[in-house]
């Protein structure tokens, strides 16, 4: 799965189809996540939708069709949780007030914990200590912005994430929908068949663990509300031929991934990031192993990165406790996690914090860095990487820029300023950068080991793993008359991928 947002390649998608055009990617990729700029959206880099109709300013239906031509198939999101101040329901809103027919559609704070807490002198809710102390935020203070209404009433509506002032003075704000208002239920139905309809056939939710919203509640995966919502969806889904891929950032000691696997959905591999960096810096698949061993025994349906839009999964990896309120360990020790991050600092990476109501800082969330320069920008290292991760069970997603050695742009993050730590991984390619970047080895031999991991049937049958001291790893996969083979030495970067079908084999050689 090729992963970019509409401009990251050439300005357009039509770059990025361009690009998946060419002889030199035939047979690579069979998927494109399309980021959501690819519709109206004012903020977050496309996150804050206003409306799930193409900005032609980046792409077109026509775009779409060539990969369909391409027979690349398209996924999509859908940003459950919230939509912009711009969207046409929240500017009817402020327009009309009460009276909007869309009174409901979004969150009105001071009415959700009306009799839960008290008024402050600026006129909203605090909800009472009890409630605070189980809130999880996504940012300092409270998750509100004020609006005024026709009457002169100032309102207060539920905004978990972003929030702003634009350069002419206005909103800028990504407002928590109502999912207890059957409109809101009618914009899903509609966008869903909107989505597939342009062609979709996965759509990632984004955000979703934050829709079902409860009084005494965390309101991050309520249970067992956040099922019920999900169902509900599915249920739309199902009849537009669309798959749901939940998105999801969760301790691994929460066990969440298990509940999802469980409920019949696929999960998104946010370990293995981590897991690889650990290995190569340690020289031992151990805790490698452990993940890979979890996922075939579970029966795991994943799809797995090394980078993303965002940045290096750290919370993913720590202990936690499950659904019952039972603790479990960590993928990784605490103080192996802090090492990790530590050293993905010393080579330029960003950190996003989460926080508490109060404003203080409750964990690591994630380090901002381009995954090339996570791992030391050594080509060998990126290599190994990629085939570590097309030998992992799962679909294999690859951000553009990784597949093209993108180090990190810390101009980028700094002049994006407060909150702009995630630019360091989203830099924009040239035409004339892709002509370059398709002529170094490192770009060339990530694009070999992709047919392979796309053509071979190897990988539609059973993985069995080989008994190796710690620095070696060996991977092989067994089907459809053929078998693929990984044999690497964590500790130098050396590996051999041995390709083997009825009536052909080949090797390839990066010692």
């Amino acid at each position: 799965m090729f992963n970019a947002y509409p401009d990251s390649i050439g300005g357009r998608l039509a770059g990025s189809v361009e690009l998946l055009a060419r002889d030199e990617m035939a047979g690579a990729f069979s998927l494109f996540y399309v980021l959501p700029s690819i519709f109206h959206s004012d903020l977050d880099r496309g996150f804050s939708v206003v409306d799930y109709e193409i900005d032609t300013d980046l792409a077109s239906a026509d775009d779409l069709g060539s990969l369909d031509a391409l027979d690349i198939t398209v996924k999509f999101d859908l940003v459950l949780n919230h939509l912009s101040v711009g969207s046409p329901q929240f500017r009817d809103l402020v327009e009309h007030g009460a009276d909007s027919e869309y009174a409901d559609f979004f969150i009105d704070w001071d009415e959700f914990w009306a009799g839960h807490g008290t008024v402050s002198s600026e006129g909203y809710v605090v909800p009472d200590q009890k409630h605070l102390d189980r809130l999880f935020m996504r940012k300092p203070g409270l998750p509100i912005l004020k609006i005024r209404f026709p009457d002169g009433t100032d309102r207060h509506y539920w905004n978990t994430f972003y929030q702003g002032v634009a350069d002419n003075g206005g909103l800028l704000g990504q407002m928590d929908l109502n999912a207890r208002s059957e409109k809101v239920w009618d914009f899903y139905e509609n966008t869903l068949h909107r989505l597939a309809a342009l062609g979709a056939r996965i759509l990632r939710l984004d955000a979703f663990a934050y829709l079902h919203k409860e009084v005494g509640q965390s309101n991050f995966f309520n249970r067992p509300g956040t099922w019920d919502h999900l169902e509900r969806l599915r249920e739309i889904a199902d009849e537009c031929g669309l798959t749901l891929l939940p998105e999801i950032h969760a301790q691994y000691g929460s066990l969440l991934h298990h509940e999802m696997s469980e409920q019949g959905y696929p999960v998104y591999d946010f370990f293995l990031p981590g897991l690889v960096i650990d290995a190569f810096d340690a020289a031992d698949n151990s805790n490698l192993l452990r993940w890979i061993d979890e996922i075939v025994t579970n029966g795991l349906d994943l799809v797995n990165m090394l980078g993303c839009h965002d940045g290096i999964p750290i919370i993913d990896l720590r202990s936690g406790e499950d659904a019952d309120g039972t603790p479990h360990a960590g993928l990784l020790t605490d103080e192996r996690i802090e090492e990790l991050i530590e050293l993905l600092l010393s080579r330029g990476g960003r950190i996003k914090n989460l926080y508490g109501p109060d404003g203080e800082k409750i964990s690591y969330y994630q380090v901002n860095a381009t995954f090339f320069s996570a791992i030391g920008a050594e080509e060998q290292r990126l290599r190994l990487a990629r085939a570590i991760q097309l030998f992992m069970p799962g679909t294999p997603q690859v951000w553009y820029l990784d597949l093209f050695a993108g180090t990190n742009d810390e101009a980028a993050a700094d002049a994006a300023g407060e909150g702009g730590h995630k630019e360091i991984n989203r830099t924009n390619l040239s035409v004339d950068d892709i002509e370059a970047g398709l002529r170094r080895p490192v770009v060339i031999d990530q694009i070999e080991m992709l047919r392979v991991r796309n053509s071979s049937p190897a990988f539609g049958g059973t993985l069995s793993v080989g008994e190796t001291e710690p620095q070696r790893l060996q991977l092989t996969w067994t089907g459809g008359g053929a078998t693929a083979t990984l044999d690497a030495d964590l500790a130098t970067g050396a590996f051999t991928i041995v390709d083997r079908r009825r009536h052909d084999e080949r090797t390839l050689d990066h010692a």
